[in-house]
């Protein structure tokens, strides 16, 4: 199992109905958290699969910071 080097960064979106009626949570939508992960090239599946049983989704894989090789992955699961 990978040794988790990197530091958790999660951020809680509320969703709000913002049609001059109600403001808040619509009743039955789940509330999501995210994560934003560095990816090493030699290791991505073993890094995606150990997120993966934590109960995160990938939602998309892009380029890092320009001149790197390094992958950046966003992750989402529902909020506890």
């Amino acid at each position: 199992m990978i040794v988790r080097e990197i530091q958790l960064v999660l951020l809680r979106i509320p969703l709000t109905i913002m049609d001059g009626l109600a403001l808040g949570r619509v009743p039955g939508m789940t509330t999501w958290e995210y994560a934003t992960v560095p990816l090493l090239v030699h290791a991505t599946k073993q890094i995606l699969d150990t997120w993966g049983t934590d109960g995160w989704e990938l939602v998309q894989v892009v380029p890092g910071p320009s001149g790197s090789d390094q992958l950046v992955a966003y992750l989402k699961r529902p909020a506890s």
